[in-house]
């Protein structure tokens, strides 16, 4: 299994991160090691904007959920304050407008169906659900939070009323950890076939291990990192051939890299280097 402190999910995915940069103040944060085995981080969103003014947010889907406390200017769906986002599938754009504060908890890809004992497959394309797998005391305190504390006292807040629902790691979870962190961490793997060799897991049960946990499939999660790689290629300044590109994450021809690219972050790639 890989150490547990390791990433399992890109850094990458907001599209224009220097434009959000300009409205947004974003703060990640670890949680508390009992939590390791299923959180990857907390992450704290604020903003107050002019009247009048609204800024645009896209962000590329990752294979986790999140739970979140959302106060002030709140997303279409969101009633009350606690909310878990399931694994989304397409691009997740949002309006951000007046002042707002937000507080999540990012799990690890199948972290939320290990956790809570839910079926992550249930939650996919779901933006907005209750946080039905807490107790409601737990809710309460979460709710309680805004933004007049500050990072770290929510964060030791989290930790304290999440803690108690740790307990031991189950083994199918394990190979679902592990070869997640295989996908992000060897960026030659570009077929599933390959990641099924190199981690020793049959298709039909890594198909079913990630319906369970996850809730997308091994080649939608593999082809979600490698578009995450060309966009932080893209972000950062790449200015070389396209086809270059795609080929070095695993597209055949610059032809099917600017399709996925276009339908997921809705522009082709060549536009957006612009």
């Amino acid at each position: 299994m890989p150490d547990r402190k390791n990433a399992t999910a890109t850094q990458s995915g907001v599209l224009r991160p220097d434009q959000l940069a300009q409205h947004v103040d974003l703060v990640r944060l670890p949680c508390s090691e009992s939590l390791e085995p299923w959180v990857e981080n907390y992450w704290q969103l604020q903003w107050e904007l002019p009247p009048g003014t609204t800024h645009h947010s896209s962000t590329l889907p990752h294979p986790a959920c999140t739970l979140s406390v959302e106060h002030g200017w709140t997303r279409e769906g969101v009633v009350e304050p606690v909310v878990v986002t399931g694994v989304l599938t397409r691009r997740f754009d949002v309006v951000l407008a007046e002042s707002g504060w937000v507080f999540g908890v990012k799990f690890r890809p199948g972290g939320y169906a290990s956790f809570t004992g839910t079926v992550a497959k249930t939650l996919r394309d779901v933006p907005v659900a209750p946080p039905t797998p807490f107790r409601s005391e737990t809710v309460a305190a979460l709710a309680e939070l805004d933004g007049h504390f500050d990072a770290d006292h929510c964060r030791t807040v989290v930790d304290a009323v999440l803690t108690p629902y740790a307990r031991d790691v189950e083994p199918e979870y394990e190979v679902v950890l592990d070869v997640i962190a295989t996908m992000l961490g060897d960026r030659a793997l570009i077929r599933v076939a390959q990641v099924e060799q190199r981690c020793g897991v049959g298709t039909r049960r890594l198909q079913r291990l990630f319906e369970r946990y996850v809730g997308a499939t091994p080649k939608w999660v593999l082809g979600r990192y490698r578009i995450h790689d060309a966009l932080s290629e893209l972000d950062n300044g790449y200015s070389g051939p396209l086809a270059d590109l795609a080929a070095r994450y695993g597209w055949f021809d610059q032809a099917h890299f600017t399709r996925e690219f276009t339908e997921l972050v809705g522009m082709p790639p060549s536009a957006y280097q612009r």
